[in-house]
């Protein structure tokens, strides 16, 4: 009789259970889509790969990329905002997802139909030239680049992508005007910014970090609040120009109404995956410092983001194409 009141009262306090939290425990059941809004090779691309095979293990279900790149970013965007918010469709995304939201402004509100899951890390962009170029140091760049207004050239992965904006609002604080030249990628910058065509760029550090041993591009500074770890000697750009900051993370998200509990089981999962010194070694590879944390903290960096961008494209005058 005493086993059949507990079989009962067990039964009871499982019929109370929301169906969002049994949807959670029972979470995936079935393959989950991961989109990447770039196309494949890219740093999103790398990344969202490492932790999509760490969630197939972690949950038991396959995590499957699916690269959706274009427009900046804003197709693979707009399939995640349309995607029905269940958890079986999330975006890895990177840093361009707030400067893209600033500058190209598309009609299915992205930094309100998107919410975020889990920051997997950060890595900076760096301040880099052309060694035809004779500044050695940011404060010099900028002395040239007021010497010659509207002369200097530099590149950008596209307009309204992260490096564009990054520069720009380097630009506006140092208080000088260079020439953009938008490439589709920062590797197909890479070409011209090796041939000094176009000898400025502030962009990722993976790409010009092995040009810097050869010789053949110059680092001025870095766009991190401290300098970083594996480029010590190389000075902020804050160091020269006082509250500057730009941080490129990486991270999830999911449509917004996703069930809380998927997100905080997935965000569980991420989390546990960054604690790996395997994972962590990868990201070090990748020149990125693991960050973590809760859904609530990765969305305050998204919105700062946010707004800092649509400051710097109105003070910029930066349209989209």
């Amino acid at each position: 009789m005493k086993a059949s009141f507990v079989s009962g009262g067990l039964a009871a306090a499982l019929l109370t259970l929301s169906p969002a939290l049994l949807h959670a425990q029972q979470y995936p059941v079935k393959p989950v889509r991961v989109i990447v809004p770039f196309a494949p090779g890219g740093g999103s691309d790398l990344t969202a790969r490492q932790f999509s095979a760490r969630l197939t293990s972690a949950l038991g279900q396959q995590f499957i990329v699916d690269n959706r790149g274009g427009a900046g970013g804003i197709i693979g965007m707009e399939a995640v905002a349309k995607a029905p918010p269940d958890g079986y469709t999330i975006m890895m995304m990177s840093g361009s997802f707030s400067a893209s939201s600033a500058t190209h402004r598309p009609a299915f509100d992205p930094i309100n139909s998107i919410i975020p899951v889990a920051e997997f890390g950060i890595t900076p962009f760096v301040v880099t030239v052309h060694p035809s170029l004779p500044s050695k140091h940011l404060k010099e760049l900028i002395a040239l680049a007021r010497s010659r207004p509207g002369e200097l050239v530099y590149a950008s992965s596209g307009v309204g992508g992260l490096t564009h904006l990054a520069t720009e609002l380097m630009n506006v604080m140092a208080k000088v005007k260079m020439v953009h030249v938008p490439y589709k990628s920062t590797g197909a910058a890479m070409t011209d910014l090796l041939s000094g065509q176009a000898p400025i760029i502030v962009g990722s550090l993976l790409p010009v970090v092995p040009h810097f041993k050869t010789g053949r591009l110059r680092p001025l500074a870095v766009t991190t609040a401290r300098r970083w770890p594996s480029l010590p000697e190389v000075p902020t750009v804050a160091e020269t120009l006082p509250g500057y900051e730009v941080e490129l993370w990486f991270g999830t998200m999911a449509p917004r109404g996703t069930p809380a509990a998927v997100i905080d089981r997935l965000n569980g999962a991420i989390n546990k995956a960054l604690e790996e010194p395997e994972i962590r070694r990868n990201l070090e590879d990748q020149g990125m410092v693991q960050t973590g944390g809760t859904p609530q903290k990765f969305g305050e960096r998204i919105q700062k983001d946010y707004q800092r961008w649509v400051r710097v494209v109105k003070e910029a005058g930066i349209k989209a194409e």
